[in-house]
């Protein structure tokens, strides 16, 4: 199932929130050791999920700074 960002249709890729991480400050210094995944929730939800790994310390520094933050893809807010 594809998501789409509101008023203009573009769907939710894992190019577009890759684009979206390169342009959100809180991933600064992050970098993605494999391709994200966009899951959905439960089968009758509109709710989705974006799997993503990161390469991080040994002691998880850039990982424990991302825990809790929120962000917008366009109209929506995210959780990490």
């Amino acid at each position: 199932m594809l998501y789409f960002l509101e008023n203009i249709n573009l769907p939710i890729t894992s190019n577009v929130i890759e684009e979206i991480i390169k342009d959100t400050y809180i991933f600064n210094d992050i970098v993605l050791v494999s391709h994200l995944h966009i899951i959905k929730m439960f089968p009758k939800s509109n709710i989705a999920v974006i799997w993503v790994d990161i390469w991080d310390s040994q002691n998880d520094t850039k990982a424990k700074c991302l825990i809790n933050r929120y962000f917008n893809i366009g109209h929506y807010i995210t959780t990490i």
